[in-house]
């Protein structure tokens, strides 16, 4: 550090010593020509800042959608009512990292209205009577709990259906999970059938990338996705020029 400028220094939480630089001096600094096309609007920039500070806290745990998955998973864990997490969520356990803002389940119907008749007025609301769509008040989070049997993309009949977590979930200390091959056809007949859900099969494209799946996780897959998979198999192996 240059002589006269004064050494900044802060302790991080686990008790070590950083030293932090100080601020830039621009005083002396040439003006830059201006560039670009104008200038972002105050809202425009204060959406970009909100959004950067919402990754940060998610990756570090701490982000709404976090903190209402856990109150969420711990009630469903204390009063013994299957349920496994489906989404975003699951992406970050199978290997593919993904901010969310929401929280996505699959459960018995009978065991969501359970759930509704115990806590719905104490922290949590319907988004829409008389549906698994649910909103957590306490923290501004949306849930949505897909029933056990209903149909992924358009919820018309197919051969894939959502599993009964009583049976086919995996769990942990404080998750519930479906296996990583059940997780992938429900994606994939999702992203088949229901032209918005294109997003599904890009967050399989991405996963297959990202955790790098070999091609031969297909044989755990229905035969009725298992074609998809194996074209946005070939998809993600295809070299990014940039």
């Amino acid at each position: 550090m240059s002589a006269g400028v004064p050494s900044l220094r802060r302790t991080s939480a686990r008790g070590t010593v950083i030293a932090v630089p100080p601020p830039f001096d621009s005083s002396s600094a040439e003006i830059p020509e201006p560039w670009g096309a104008g200038r972002l609007s105050p809202d425009a920039e204060a959406r970009f800042t909100q959004g950067v500070d919402y990754c940060g806290r998610f990756f570090m745990g701490q982000a709404e959608a976090q903190l209402a998955l856990y109150r969420l998973t711990a009630i469903l864990e204390a009063e013994g009512l299957p349920y496994a997490i489906i989404g975003a969520f699951a992406l970050n356990e199978y290997g593919h990292m993904r901010v969310t803002v929401d929280v996505d389940l699959v459960m018995r119907e009978e065991n969501l209205q359970i759930f509704k008749r115990g806590h719905l007025g104490k922290g949590y609301e319907e988004r829409v009577p008389g549906t698994g769509k649910l909103v957590d008040t306490q923290h501004g989070v949306n849930i949505d709990v897909l029933s056990t049997g209903r149909f992924p993309g358009d919820d018309k009949p197919k051969p894939i259906a959502f599993p009964d977590p009583a049976v086919v979930a995996l769990r942990g200390n404080r998750f519930a999970l479906l296996p990583m091959p059940r997780y992938i056809e429900l994606k994939l007949a999702s992203g088949m059938v229901a032209p918005h859900r294109g997003k599904d099969l890009v967050d399989i494209q991405e996963l297959i990338k990202s955790a790098k799946l070999a091609a031969s996780v297909v044989d755990d897959l229905h035969p009725w996705v298992q074609a998809k998979f194996l074209e946005l198999w070939q998809l993600a192996q295809t070299p990014d020029p940039f």
